[in-house]
């Protein structure tokens, strides 16, 4: 089951998807992104760390992890969460036991001790002044590879103070989806991190805080795009959109897109995102 703007989507009982994946590639030109070098990072300390680093973050915070048995062993993978404080991608990283990939700004490969660890798990450098094309292109590259890609759909770090704290998300998350079809998106709520360590206030986390997260059920674009309470999309309507011009062609998959975000903040709002 896949929680989707506060329903069950019974992804076991959809009936078969060939049609429509067959009628979804034929608009492949107005939706695909290309992957930006073709390969991901090699993470020659990436199962030392993890040995190392992930059995001695779980054993020495309070870390409540629920949902674990969700997320796909293998297989391209969007661990999608939202984003209060720093701590945030490793505490995924590490209670996650999957490898996954997130993209990171070229400032945080300045310091030298930092650098090596984010080459050494296989953290992706993007270049803010190239634009979010890039960023999407860069995500693509892990997507492309089948593995799993960190990704926060707010865009940045909430800095609100009062509840709700969750930010809307942007539609990168539904592009990078429709992108890759079979790519199950996870959603993840973290609750305690800013406690842990604040932006511009906890130079060092506070390891004592308790930490809750909870992992939802995933739900592919595909399994998504056909559910009548996703984006009850049939193969008709796909046929029928492809005889459109660009211009319609690109609104409705804005609206689409738009509309997969939104269901998917939901999700990690019910999962328990503060």
């Amino acid at each position: 089951m896949a929680i989707i703007k506060g329903y069950c989507i019974s992804v076991n009982n959809m009936p078969n998807s060939s049609e429509l994946e067959m009628a979804w590639n034929e608009l492949k030109q107005h939706w695909y992104i290309k992957p930006y070098n073709g390969s991901i990072p090699s993470t020659p300390g990436y199962s030392f760390i993890r040995f190392i680093f992930s059995p001695l973050i779980r054993g020495i915070m309070r870390i409540k992890a629920s949902g674990l048995n969700n997320i796909p062993t293998s297989g391209p993978t969007i661990l999608a969460a939202n984003h209060l404080s720093h701590v945030d991608p490793v505490l995924i990283i590490a209670s996650s036991r999957r490898k996954a990939h997130y993209l990171a700004k070229d400032g945080h490969f300045k310091n030298f001790w930092l650098r090596q660890f984010m080459k050494m798990t296989g953290q992706i450098k993007t270049h803010r002044e190239e634009g979010g094309d890039q960023a999407l292109s860069s995500a693509a590259d892990v997507l492309s590879a089948k593995s799993a890609l960190g990704i926060f759909p707010e865009g940045t770090r909430s800095k609100k103070t009062e509840a709700p704290l969750l930010l809307p998300g942007k539609t990168g998350v539904a592009r990078l989806a429709a992108s890759y079809p079979e790519t199950v998106v996870m959603p993840i709520a973290l609750n305690g991190t800013r406690e842990m360590m604040s932006p511009q206030t906890h130079k060092l986390p506070r390891l004592w805080k308790p930490i809750h997260i909870n992992i939802g059920k995933g739900i592919t674009w595909m399994e998504w795009l056909e559910d009548p309470k996703g984006g009850n999309t049939s193969v008709e309507d796909l046929k029928s959109l492809k005889e459109q011009d660009e211009h319609e062609i690109k609104a409705r998959l804005a609206s689409l897109y738009r509309k997969f975000t939104d269901q998917l903040m939901t999700s990690i709002k019910h999962l328990g995102a503060p």
